[in-house]
């Protein structure tokens, strides 16, 4: 694949690559690549916080609105559709358009999708907003890469997804604490509320800063088809994982979902091939770094996201924390990200992405294990030490991995390389919450029954285990308020030895994870066209 060159439409006219009113005055606002890193962010910020804040809401919205879990439930699921079936498409309609068109019609969306959920008075409506957050999310996020491929020389470009990294990291990260202290001390409806000044700081950015890059030979056409196969499939995909828990692996609804997703896929595959202008040229999975970015970002998020799911459940729910307190208690992973994630891109535009890659999975593997040894006695500082090498470990690959797709795609397909970046993060996740939750099952079922008997309880039927284990699944003591006292700390004893067992093992199967990964990414290298980036603007 070779290099493309940038041009800015601004008219109706493309102008030619070299005129100079292509390039931004080294003291303008309009196009500035650290101005246009800063307006990208707030972006990126708002939607990447609410992937964890509302979690913490869950609760509230569902005593205020008379919800059942099942609707909260959809209140998570219904984003998380939305965006994963969407990013691939909004990038590439970013490609098309203009991602700056497409930002900041997506932070405009976003913003009042946060607003008129905050006004809703009835769950129906707050679960139909929370897809139009994932649909709008989805044309931010592509968009936001894909203007800094186009804004940042290749020296440069480490080191501004290095940034992005962290304020993705630091904003997923932090989602829990803010949460708790807004629902805790305002309402769960300003969880959604704080979107909209958000949305309306980066839009006003975006529209005074960003500049539209698109490449002199953009697709012209759109791939229609191309859009509905791959939809239907990542639809398919993403409800069979969501879904797994509930139906169990072994239910035949369960596979009759991933083998339609996987038909679809491959008749996606051989739609591309036929098309003028396909929605992702497969070509672009020629280049074996690319392709190795796209593997690791996907097995960072199954060790990451799969492991950390089970980690809020042990301090919440083991220890005993807050919410607020267990988010206090991630800031070392917080911290870590916010400082590795600049000093990573520092290390790959040095060294190339490969030893820090491959040295990040290894922190991750090593943090994974450490994990997989916590007690319900552990100490807040050795919690510590594994959060902070995990946050150390995951730095570099969110910067290296990012770079890898983005750089190793041509101009022209920046925005559908974006796309492949955040679904193979979305997936990720969605295939450790998944998989390792299953894992968490199968130990928490296997042990329980003979952790109960040997600390002499009273024998359950068959309907009570079930709900036993449903329970201690999530850290929690299967106890009523009419459970005697002595028994109630047994019982308590058991539940927390059971969840410990399972999630230990979550958490090697994470580290195991974490180790192919390395090997994954011994595959990766700099990207060959990150070049096509320099040349608008100045530093």
């Amino acid at each position: 694949m070779t290099s493309q060159t940038t041009i800015d439409k601004t008219g109706p006219e493309d102008k030619t690559p070299d005129s100079p009113s292509d390039r931004a005055p080294s003291t303008g606002l309009r196009g500035h690549p650290w101005f246009t890193l800063i307006t990208v962010a707030v972006g990126v910020m708002m939607v990447a916080l609410d992937g964890t804040i509302v979690a913490i809401a869950n609760p509230a919205i569902k005593d205020d609105l008379g919800a059942t879990f099942a609707d909260v439930q959809w209140i998570t699921n219904a984003y998380f559709l939305a965006l994963a079936v969407s990013l691939i498409t909004a990038g590439k309609l970013g490609d098309r358009f203009g991602h700056r068109q497409t930002f900041l019609i997506g932070v405009t969306g976003f913003a009042a999708a946060s607003g008129a959920i905050g006004l809703s008075h009835s769950i129906a409506f707050v679960v139909t907003f929370r897809v139009f957050q994932g649909l709008f999310g989805a044309l931010l996020m592509p968009a936001a890469l894909g203007l800094l491929r186009a804004t940042f020389p290749a020296e440069k470009l480490n080191m501004a997804i290095g940034i992005w990294g962290m304020v993705i990291g630091a904003s997923t990260a932090g989602g829990p604490i803010l949460g708790g202290l807004l629902v805790q001390h305002v309402s769960w409806q300003s969880v959604f509320f704080i979107n909209v000044p958000v949305g309306l700081i980066a839009l006003a950015l975006g529209a005074l800063i960003l500049l539209d890059h698109r490449a002199e030979n953009a697709p012209r056409s759109f791939d229609l088809v191309g859009i509905v196969l791959l939809s239907g499939a990542m639809f398919c995909l993403v409800w069979a994982l969501i879904k797994a828990p509930t139906w169990g692996w072994g239910d035949g609804k369960t596979w009759l979902f991933i083998g339609v997703s996987v038909v679809g896929f491959v008749a996606f595959s051989f739609w591309e091939t036929r098309v003028k202008e396909p929605l992702i040229p497969l070509g672009l999975f020629r280049s074996v770094p690319l392709s190795a970015g796209v593997v690791l970002m996907v097995l960072m998020a199954i060790a990451f996201m799969g492991g950390l799911f089970f980690v809020t459940f042990y301090l919440q729910n083991v220890h005993g924390m807050s919410p607020v307190d267990a988010g206090l208690h991630l800031l070392p992973l917080t911290g870590m990200m916010i400082v590795g994630s600049p000093l990573a891109g520092l290390a790959i535009t040095k060294l190339g992405p490969r030893i820090p890659l491959a040295g990040g999975m290894a922190a991750t593997a090593i943090a994974m294990y450490g994990m997989s040894t916590l007690e319900a006695d552990t100490s807040s500082g050795l919690m510590s030490i594994w959060f902070a090498l995990l946050g150390l470990g995951l730095a570099p690959v969110m910067v290296g991995a990012t770079e890898v797709i983005v750089g190793n795609a041509p101009m022209e397909l920046s925005g559908v390389a974006g796309g492949l970046q955040q679904a193979a993060m979305q997936i990720g996740g969605s295939l450790g919450t998944a998989v390792l939750g299953a894992v968490m099952a199968s130990k928490v079922d296997s042990d329980l029954p003979g952790n109960w008997t040997a600390a002499k309880l009273p024998p359950l039927t068959p309907a009570q285990l079930d709900q036993a284990s449903e329970a201690v699944r999530g850290g929690v003591a299967p106890v009523t308020k009419e459970t005697p006292a002595a028994i109630a700390a047994q019982i308590t004893d058991v539940a927390h030895e059971t969840f410990i067992s399972g999630m230990s093992l979550a958490c090697l199967v994470a580290a195991g994870v974490a180790v192919v990964a390395v090997l994954v990414a011994l595959l990766t290298k700099r990207g060959e066209n990150a070049e096509a980036g320099a040349g608008v603007g100045h530093i």
